[in-house]
């Protein structure tokens, strides 16, 4: 898995944010291909699916330091040693920046951000002591641009692959290697969620018709309501938990790993294309703006 030699015994794989969609289908995935994968979820009673086909469950609220230091304290416990963190745990926060309250920005960025960097510094001393790891963090093609109404959601993205970038240089020479993984829409119940969520586009506000034209464009992905180009080009998180996977055994895995078409082909026109371009020849005529 790594450029140094492994530790006896299969690897050991922490995964936040088990109880359905990406992180329930990377543990499986993990686990099949050989892998001790201890699947985590703020509610155990979410992963007794997984308990029954063979994985080790353990609850773990990401957002509280204490149940966090618990939940590696009790696998390198058990195990020794944590040779896999996948941060995948996360949420979509949605509305326009002048209307959203900055409570609920804080708790964005507590769910997407902290708790990944809080967790990262846990496992780091364990890997740096072993001469090897692989921090996996679960991103977005939002981490490396934005839409209208989806600004915070995209800056906690944004701010996880600045974190990313530097982590990568700064325990390189250590053995442990830095993994971003990229998806673009994915049918998961993290889109029912982020559905059920949107703003109501309430009367008096400003971005009104904007909020009830941005509720049709993600009915279109994710309740299939009708074609879209993103809807078209949705994927499954299987093919997310397929690229985890490759960024945890390749031996010398890439920085990043955008997933899908969409995801593949948006990020290398946000690469060539400059901003007026892009945000006129692409974000205007496959988004909702205002």
């Amino acid at each position: 898995m790594t450029d140094h030699a492994p530790a006896s015994g299969p690897s050991v794989a922490l995964i936040t944010g088990c109880s359905s969609g990406i992180g329930r289908a990377t543990a499986l995935r993990l686990h099949r291909a050989g892998l001790r994968v201890v699947a985590t979820a703020r509610n155990p009673g979410t992963l007794e699916e997984l308990a029954r086909q063979g994985l080790d469950t353990l609850r773990l609220d990401v957002t509280d330091a204490d149940s966090a230091q618990a939940a590696v304290e009790t696998v390198t416990g058990r195990y020794g040693r944590i040779d896999v963190l996948v941060n995948n745990a996360g949420y979509g926060l949605s509305g326009t920046v002048e209307e959203t309250g900055l409570d609920q920005v804080r708790d964005q960025f507590e769910t997407n951000f902290f708790a990944l960097a809080r967790l990262t510094q846990l496992v780091l001393p364990g890997m740096r002591r072993h001469g090897s790891g692989r921090i996996v963090n679960v991103s977005s093609i939002f981490g490396r641009y934005a839409v209208p109404g989806g600004g915070f959601y995209a800056a906690s993205k944004h701010a996880v692959e600045a974190l990313s970038d530097a982590l990568r240089l700064e325990v390189g020479g250590f053995g442990v290697r830095v993994v971003l993984v990229e998806p673009g829409p994915v049918r998961t119940p993290w889109g029912r969620n982020f559905l059920e969520h949107l703003p109501s586009g309430r009367d008096g506000s400003p971005y009104r018709r904007f909020h009830e034209r941005a509720a049709e464009y993600y009915g279109a992905i994710y309740h299939r309501t009708r074609r879209s180009l993103a809807g078209t080009f949705a994927i499954e998180a299987e093919q997310v938990a397929a690229a985890v996977e490759t960024a945890v055994r390749a031996r010398r895995p890439r920085a990043r790993y955008p997933v899908g078409f969409l995801a593949s082909s948006t990020l290398a026109l946000r690469r060539l294309a400059p901003d007026t371009v892009f945000d006129h020849a692409f974000v205007r005529r496959q988004f909702p703006v205002p």
